[in-house]
């Protein structure tokens, strides 16, 4: 695996360095050799590479990559330019739009919000075509609770955006006293108009980040 950068290596050695990694890396050799998966196995540790973690303010915690082709790459709710939005992505961009009263964008690329200190980061790291959830028993859930633990004891004062019951069980992991956790419905159309319209997190995370001394997120991407 090509290094990380931006610190996350020496975070991380410890984890990829388990036998459990280990054996989700045998897991994934055998997947992508004989199956179409997503993301493309080059763009597995995005969220890394795009945001270094001493510029980490926030993170919003996805469940599983998008499963159609040419959605997903490596940031969770993000997809490539060029690319019809998904519901849910069409769905944070309305709240944004109430929220802060920027535009929304025609382009679902969340890679400036990566670069401006959001880590982007999926519960379940890979999936296979057309199959929602396929890999969330192969081992990354150890993976991605670990690196959560991690974040909250390395950084402070950032920002933990959990929607949906998978995100929000999560929370346990983070240190409250230390962090903000913000947490509603997902922004799936089931569930959106359960408490995501309306939850002014993108708001509330600038509002936090100021209060302690941090540069807000630029949230327009247009």
């Amino acid at each position: 695996m090509q290094p990380l950068g931006g610190g996350w290596d020496e975070l991380l050695a410890p984890l990829f360095a388990d036998e459990r990694y280990l054996k989700i890396r045998e897991f994934l050799k055998r997947e992508y050799a004989t199956r179409t998966v997503y993301p493309d196995m080059y763009d597995l540790y995005n969220c890394f590479r795009m945001t270094p973690l001493d510029q980490v303010r926030c993170v919003i915690l996805g469940q599983d990559p998008y499963h159609e082709p040419g959605q997903a790459h490596g940031l969770c709710f993000s997809v490539k330019p060029g690319v019809p939005l998904p519901p849910s992505l069409q769905n944070i961009f309305k709240e944004i739009q109430s929220d802060l009263n920027i535009q929304e964008p025609a382009c679902g690329d969340l890679t400036k919000w990566a670069q401006s200190g959001v880590l982007l980061l999926n519960t379940t790291l890979t999936v296979r075509a057309h199959q929602a959830n396929s890999h969330a028993n192969c081992g990354w859930a150890w993976f991605t609770d670990a690196v959560i633990k991690l974040i909250s004891e390395h950084t402070k004062n950032t920002v933990f955006i959990l929607w949906g019951g998978n995100a929000r069980s999560k929370a346990q992991l983070i240190d409250s006293h230390k962090h903000l956790i913000l947490q509603c419905a997902h922004p799936s159309p089931l569930s959106v108009y359960r408490g995501f319209f309306g939850c002014k997190h993108f708001s509330q995370t600038n509002t936090y980040l100021i209060a302690h001394g941090k540069l807000p997120i630029n949230w327009d991407l247009n």
